[in-house]
């Protein structure tokens, strides 16, 4: 279907109840599910799609700052706005403590990390009693999305105790890796896994809608002395992620 047949007013007024930019969006997601928008490819202009549908250009706006919120589209800056590419669900055993870049690397994904922050502070109270810190002890917290394949998978923010990593600037991919080299490598955690929403904040580096579902998880990992090193809290992509695990019959 060809742009002048997918944009005609009729098909806009077609799609529903509510506001025209509401109507506009409807149009673009089910072109995309359908697959009449293929992934990667270019969208006429703005102005193309305001002439074609008789819309005004704050409508069209509208309609496809939405769906670039909700990482359904793209912009690319001078090149225009495309279909983005599909989400892969990647599964990850909750037997198995490895970190998200061994993970990725197992199945085949490119892995990469924006810092949000890497800083040696005080404690909060919360990292004081899961890490059994007290005062004057300090804190390397780390907050960074992770992406695979160009697409944002989660934010993680991990505190570890600041004797076990003083400077967390050292970190470059695998903060397991970091650990390992301190010889203060995790080998055990226990993990608490439960649904949110995303706020604004966390919509905007996910690339999803605000308010969708979410995996939240905190992680306290141990070392091989039974000693607290970590306390991790992630925010995974609830339409990427799925957590698998093995369970057994126990023997009587």
């Amino acid at each position: 279907m060809n742009a002048v047949d997918l944009f005609k007013p009729d098909r806009v007024a077609a799609m529903g109840p509510g506001p025209l930019y509401m109507r506009l969006r409807r149009l673009l997601e089910e072109a995309i599910a359908a697959g009449v928008l293929k992934e990667g490819e270019a969208l006429p202009t703005e102005r193309d799609i305001a002439d074609l549908a008789d819309l005004s250009r704050v409508t069209v706006r509208r309609a496809v700052d939405d769906l670039v919120k909700q990482g359904r589209l793209i912009r690319r800056h001078g090149s225009g706005t495309f279909v983005a590419p599909s989400v892969s669900r990647v599964e990850q055993s909750l037997s198995l403590l490895t970190s998200f870049t061994e993970d990725m690397a197992r199945r085949g994904l490119s892995a990469r990390s924006e810092w949000l922050e890497r800083v040696v502070v005080a404690p909060s109270p919360d990292e004081m009693m899961v890490l059994g810190l007290s005062v004057g002890d300090k804190v390397s917290r780390l907050e960074r999305l992770r992406i695979a394949d160009d697409v944002p998978m989660a934010i993680e923010r991990a505190s570890i105790i600041g004797a076990f990593l003083p400077d967390p600037q050292s970190v470059t991919e695998s903060l397991y890796d970091a650990l390992e080299k301190r010889s203060a490598r995790p080998s055990r955690a226990t993990q608490r896994i439960s649904a949110r929403n995303v706020d604004e904040r966390e919509a905007a580096l996910l690339k999803v809608a605000p308010g969708e579902a979410a995996l939240y998880i905190e992680r306290v990992s141990y070392l091989p002395n039974g000693r607290v090193i970590e306390f991790t809290r992630s925010i995974y992509r609830g339409d990427a992620y799925d957590f698998v695990a093995e369970l057994k019959i126990p023997e009587h």
